[in-house]
């Protein structure tokens, strides 16, 4: 071999070992890169005039009680960024959230999987679901407004990223959640809205009744909070999740973003965090409340003034999220990591009997008139999922932030759900974050589904029966890719 040859291999040796040190160093220099957060808040108030929605009767607002908003948490430890929006509404379409992320992904770079979107379920708001039951990927001017507003409140909490501390906790609030699904004394469960008498539970029967047996499920009382303070102690942002429906107690046609905005102002409160650079920002995301409410069925109805209820349940919550974020450890640095993926699912479809008796309810409506009878709402509906195809996609994520895990679903969650998923969950901590990504209905266990009641009629649930089942076995195996 030459001595050329010889200094020809040692140059390309030394070319290696330099490129293995400046790999070496990037990595270095990337693990040790400090924790950062931000947040922020965006405007989402509609136009009054809007119709709110929540009951079988959509009717239009007349004042705003207290504005609505897109509120952010963006996570980043110098290798993953992941980002959440809660946002106050009662739902978001799947083709707004897929409008949101593409705009987010076009103007930050940030991946679709690892951004997170959901609704609180406020029952005060302007409907951001578009036409109930469409296919169509088409957007009305609100929902665009609402696609653009969730894109600039990620933007603008990018903006405020800073060198951060995080932690995360559990406590618990169990005087606020009851099952709203009661089994009766033989006969008294009223006939569905479809002619059938094969209902064994009741939603929302009548308080103090003794007609009533007992509660067709359990409640979680759990409290989950993740929070990130500044390097000095400042607080940034506490993201919180709790499994109730909502509240309620406007006063008349108000826009709200009901208990869920009151906590967040009162959390700011109780942590000292007011008039802060940059703001300080709460947020509470629903959990696992499609059969739980904050009515108590075996005490008679209270006599309270508009919002009262509201603050009532607020600071309740608040101050026991208060108590559990003076135990967190902060950390800082952890491990963030999110999955997204599209589940074909089976959608449910009407037998051609119940076609024909929806189309005969239907025919004796007169003309220019709207269904107005629960058995005419839901031959409407009957109608309408009939158009659904036989199978679809819906949207899952799952998310890690240290020893949280989060899973995401687009429904209205049955609790028996979310404790399931904690009791199984690869992480110490774990949470399901419901009405994220679209709506799909309400989502009972297949068990729940042999009651019957309101949440399982076809034209509310929309999902085949073993649905829930499906999804829970998908959620653990992306959340175990993700530990």
């Amino acid at each position: 071999m030459t001595s050329q040859r010889i200094r020809s291999i040692l140059l390309s040796l030394l070319s290696l070992l330099a490129l293995f040190a400046a790999i070496s160093a990037a990595a270095a220099a990337g693990s040790s890169a400090p924790f950062r957060a931000g947040a922020a808040t965006s405007n989402i108030t509609p136009a009054i005039g809007g119709n709110i929605i929540g009951g079988f009767h959509p009717f239009p607002s007349k004042h705003v009680h207290d504005d609505l908003h897109a509120r952010c948490l963006v996570l980043d430890n110098g290798e993953t960024r992941l980002a959440f929006v809660v946002c106050d509404l009662i739902g978001l379409s799947r083709y707004l959230c897929d409008e949101a992320r593409r705009l987010v992904h076009e103007e930050t770079g940030l991946s679709a999987a690892n951004l997170l979107i959901s609704g609180t379920h406020t029952h005060s708001a302007t409907s951001a679901l578009g036409e109930r039951f469409s296919t169509k990927p088409e957007l009305d001017d609100y929902q665009k407004f609402v696609a653009r507003r969730i894109a600039d409140v990620v933007r603008c909490a990018i903006n405020n990223l800073g060198p951060a501390r995080i932690g995360w906790a559990t406590s618990s609030e169990p005087r606020h959640v009851f099952n709203r699904r009661w089994f009766m004394k033989p006969g008294t469960v009223p006939v569905t809205p479809f002619g059938g008498t094969n209902d064994l539970v009741k939603m929302n029967p009548p308080r103090a009744s003794k007609d009533l047996v007992k509660p067709a499920g359990p409640t979680d009382p759990e409290i989950s909070l993740i929070a990130v303070q500044s390097s000095e102690g400042r607080p940034i942002a506490l993201l919180a999740n709790y499994s109730l429906h909502y509240v309620g107690g406007v006063r008349g046609a108000d826009i709200s973003a009901d208990y869920y905005g009151m906590f967040c102002d009162r959390m700011q409160q109780l942590l000292g965090a007011d008039r802060q650079e940059p703001p300080f920002v709460a947020m509470m995301s629903n959990g696992t409340s499609g059969n739980i409410n904050n009515i108590d069925f075996t005490k008679p109805g209270e006599k309270m003034a508009s919002y009262e209820k509201m603050r009532l349940v607020a600071d309740d919550v608040a101050q026991a999220a208060f108590k559990a974020y003076k135990t967190i450890q902060w950390r800082d640095a952890v491990p963030l990591g999110a999955a997204f993926q599209d589940m074909e699912i089976g959608f449910r479809h009407p037998t051609p009997a119940q076609l024909e008796r929806a189309k005969g309810v239907l025919a004796k409506i007169k003309p220019g008139m709207k269904p107005n009878t629960l058995e005419e709402i839901y031959a409407d509906r009957t109608l309408n999922v009939n158009n659904y195809p036989q199978r679809g996609n819906i949207p899952l994520q799952a998310l890690r932030v240290g020893d949280v895990g989060i899973g995401t679903i687009p429904t209205e969650v049955f609790v028996e759900i979310g404790l399931e998923m904690k009791k199984r969950s690869p992480f110490k901590q774990a949470f399901i974050v419901s009405l994220a990504h679209g709506y799909f209905g309400y989502l009972p266990t297949p068990e729940q589904h042999k009651l019957g009641g309101y949440e399982t009629w076809l034209g509310t649930n929309r999902l085949e029966v073993d649905a829930s089942t499906k999804i829970v076995t998908a959620l653990l195996e992306m959340l175990e890719r993700l530990r």
